[in-house]
């Protein structure tokens, strides 16, 4: 089971919290404020009042050991950015933050912070459905606001052709490779997978189950693209 922490019970901490713990995912919840730990308590993992500026008490909750932490302190600039510097030290190993502006973003993205988020609740849904999608196996952002994905075929794209899913035209996203698996013999006669890359797919091409699809697109695309797929999962 994937285990996340989320630091700052605003809207957006709120948003991400309750929505990873209703599709099971095990959620630390952190907050200074005792009633929106409160708030929360019930429907999450384990719910903390706390400081998040205590170094101390940060790392006796072993939040170096969780997939992600989630920084939701974005209106107060000055605690968010110490928040970010102190899970750094203690090890953790992924960090998304809330943030207030470009320059805030900046900062945190100085410190090690991997992905920074502008605005709110209807950031923090989206945030929440990305994470839960394991159909994610790698999520890159590119200088020029653009993301590289390697999304494992949802199942609805099964079976069909590249040009039947059309996902330049309905989805704003190209298909830069298609991994898959191929029966191969070795010289002793031995049957094994072997992972291989189509690395120029036509549009004949068919998706089969198991197939990663590498996708580049433009961030709004690519996160619609991972929330839809998330959302119809069986």
């Amino acid at each position: 089971m994937a285990r996340y922490a989320v630091i700052g019970l605003g809207r957006f901490g709120m948003t991400v919290a309750r929505i990873l713990a209703e599709n099971g995912m095990e959620v630390i919840a952190i907050d200074k404020k005792q009633e929106l730990v409160n708030e929360i308590s019930s429907l999450v993992t384990t719910a903390y009042c706390m400081d998040a500026t205590d170094e101390y008490a940060l790392r006796q909750k072993s939040l170096n050991e969780t997939d992600a932490v989630i920084i939701g302190i974005g209106s107060n600039i000055e605690e968010c950015i110490l928040t970010a510097a102190i899970l750094k030290k203690i090890g953790v190993g992924i960090i998304y933050a809330k943030v207030e502006s470009q320059l805030h973003g900046r900062i945190l993205e100085l410190i090690g912070v991997q992905h920074t988020l502008l605005p709110e609740e209807m950031v923090g849904n989206q945030l929440a459905r990305t994470l839960i999608s394991r159909n994610v196996l790698d999520y890159v952002n590119l200088s020029s606001g653009h993301i590289v994905v390697e999304l494992i075929a949802p199942k609805d794209f099964v079976g069909k052709p590249l040009q039947e899913l059309a996902l330049p035209t309905k989805r704003g996203v190209n298909v830069v490779a298609i991994k898959y698996s191929y029966l191969a013999v070795t010289d002793d006669g031995r049957n094994v997978i072997e992972k291989r890359l189509n690395d120029m797919p036509g549009a004949n091409d068919i998706v089969n189950e198991g197939d990663v699809l590498i996708l580049l697109g433009p961030k709004g695309n690519i996160d619609k693209l991972i929330f839809d797929t998330a959302v119809n999962k069986d």
